[in-house]
């Protein structure tokens, strides 16, 4: 295990290496989750690209930090983490909050990005009244009071049978976040707001969403891509709102699709 010391606070993190001549990949995962829920999608791209992942503040192995905190927080994290690797410019590939994350870096350091892949997230995510909801509620009675309402915005009918073990293991990963790392990073995605910073991106940026996500459907995500000049769009089949679980082989080629057509650089269709 590798760890860094971010901002005061311990920094979980994984560094793959890979061919000089091919870009970064760094990845942010969404609110709740810790970064393997990438590993179906790194195994399919270790070896052709470096790749980092790592567990924003609250979330994994890294610290809790200092509450409250804001996405601008997360993102001056994942900053000092690539300042203290090297990584110049690379490919942000950011799922739910961990989309905010790279919106927020690009937005502070675009000297650090090079595209954006925006899984599943927005603009701007939710409503006040909703995460006020949610907050009140893990607040009182813990996350296991809202896990299984949030297991139907995650995930297909399909993948939350009984029967499947994985299922059962991404349940126990929400459980086991910190709660109190979960409850300021629901502060921060309520109060983030980038559609005007949206319009400012400059760099190849793709939006993709599962066809079935729950947290930010298919026409939200579609909106943001509308925000953001020359942004593609795509819809990911028989996937809720992390389709690095459900469907790694389809989010691994689009990746592999989009990297390619940008460090060529093609325009987005």
């Amino acid at each position: 295990m590798q760890f860094a010391r971010i901002n005061d606070i311990a920094i979980h993190y994984q560094l793959i290496g890979g061919p000089p001549d091919k870009p970064v990949i760094v990845f942010a995962n969404s609110l709740g989750t810790d970064f393997r829920i990438w590993r179906d999608v790194i195994v399919r791209l270790a070896g052709d690209y470096a790749i980092v992942v790592y567990d924003k503040r609250g979330h994994g192995l890294s610290d809790v930090g200092q509450v409250p905190y804001s996405i601008e927080d997360h993102a001056s994290d994942l900053a000092g983490l690539l300042d203290l690797l090297g990584v110049k410019q690379a490919f942000m590939c950011g799922l739910s909050v961990g989309g905010l994350i790279a919106q927020a870096l690009y937005k502070a350091r675009p000297d650090m990005v090079q595209g954006l892949i925006l899984c599943d997230t927005a603009h701007k995510i939710g409503t006040a009244e909703s995460w006020n909801a949610r907050i009140a509620s893990v607040a009182g009675k813990g996350i296991g009071s809202i896990v299984d309402g949030v297991m139907k915005l995650w995930f297909t009918p399909a993948f939350r049978r009984p029967e499947n073990t994985a299922y059962h293991g991404y349940r126990n990963m929400l459980v086991r976040q910190p709660v109190e790392g979960y409850l300021a990073t629901c502060e921060a995605i309520r109060d983030a707001d980038y559609t005007e910073a949206a319009a400012k991106i400059s760099v190849p940026t793709i939006c993709i969403v599962g066809d079935q996500d729950g947290s930010t459907p298919p026409d939200l995500v579609k909106s943001t891509a509308k925000l953001i000049p020359n942004a593609s769009f795509e819809i990911i089949g028989d996937a809720g709102h992390i389709p690095c679980v459900e469907q790694p082989d389809v989010l691994t080629a689009i990746i592999r699709a989009f990297i390619d057509s940008a460090s060529h650089g093609e325009k987005n269709p």
